[in-house]
């Protein structure tokens, strides 16, 4: 079983911190998703570590300190971070200092929940651009009919690398396949970004959230990309709206059957080990 790279592990821990987004999600309100309870219901499906994505917690710093507390501790699985930032925000600058002692790879701010104007101005665009000089990616989360504003992000900072989340947010539900194949496409021929296949699950409708019914998204993404742009991650818990853990895990590793040996292992973990800049533990 080749191993998977989740680049993409939410924990919550609504005792230590507050999240008032999940208040509106009956799947989350309410819930602990901590370090354990993922090591439990991963056990056995070939999870051979972890990259933690931001969660959008009301105070985003407490929160990646939390974590890389979590993440130093031995067996954690944790090999970095991705942490929330607020790059239209004056104090960007001592954040990314702080950063620095953590085991931080990278930043995202998620987008569809501020005006389109936000990505677009200068001040966030110039800090955007400062990752790349300190070897952090920025992974983009944006609504499909947001992706042409995620593409003038990837070229306004050519030597930052991104991340484009969730497959670029299709409306798998309502069966949203265009534009968003033509927006991904368009994505695609940014030599800087990369695709995350994850997300997928909690779009679909949820009595029909099957291999079947995000086949068609998650193969168009891998052929415009190809398996060497491509990574992988769970969107735990949120995957949880429509989908267990284990079934999007059986669900991925069906839907990249039919790819050679070398390109399961790029989307699988290569890619993502290459790009976040970690390193699968060896077995043994």
């Amino acid at each position: 079983m080749i191993p998977l790279l989740d680049t993409h592990q939410h924990l919550i821990y609504p005792d230590r911190l507050a999240y008032a987004w999940v208040d509106g999600v009956p799947a989350l309100c309410g819930k602990g998703f901590t370090l354990e309870d993922y090591q439990a219901l991963t056990a056995g499906r070939g999870i051979g570590g972890t990259l933690f994505m931001e969660v959008d917690a009301d105070d985003h710093e407490r929160e990646t300190r939390l974590v890389a507390a979590l993440a130093r501790q031995p067996g954690s699985g944790i090999l970095g971070m991705v942490a929330a930032c607020r790059p239209e925000q004056d104090g960007f600058d001592a954040w990314l200092d702080e950063l620095a002692d953590l085991p931080v790879v990278g930043l995202r701010r998620i987008l569809h929940e501020v005006p389109d104007a936000v990505s677009q101005g200068a001040g966030f665009r110039a800090n955007v651009a400062q990752l790349g000089k300190r070897n952090l990616t920025f992974d983009i989360v944006m609504r499909a009919d947001q992706l042409p504003l995620a593409a003038a992000l990837a070229d306004a900072c050519p030597n930052t690398r991104f991340i484009l989340d969730h497959c670029g947010v299709p409306d798998i539900a309502g069966g949203g396949l265009d534009p968003w194949r033509a927006h991904t496409r368009d994505l695609s021929e940014r030599g800087n970004l990369v695709a995350k296949l994850s997300g997928v699950m909690a779009y679909c409708d949820p009595a029909n959230a099957t291999e079947e019914a995000i086949r068609p998204y998650v193969r168009h993404v891998i052929d415009c990309f190809g398996p060497d742009r491509c990574l992988w991650g769970s969107d735990w818990p949120v995957v949880d709206k429509c989908a267990s853990l284990p079934e999007w895990i059986a669900a991925f590793r069906a839907l990249i059957a039919d790819l050679s040996e070398d390109e399961q292992r790029a989307v699988c973990n290569g890619t993502a080990q290459r790009v976040y800049g970690v390193s699968l533990p060896h077995p043994g």
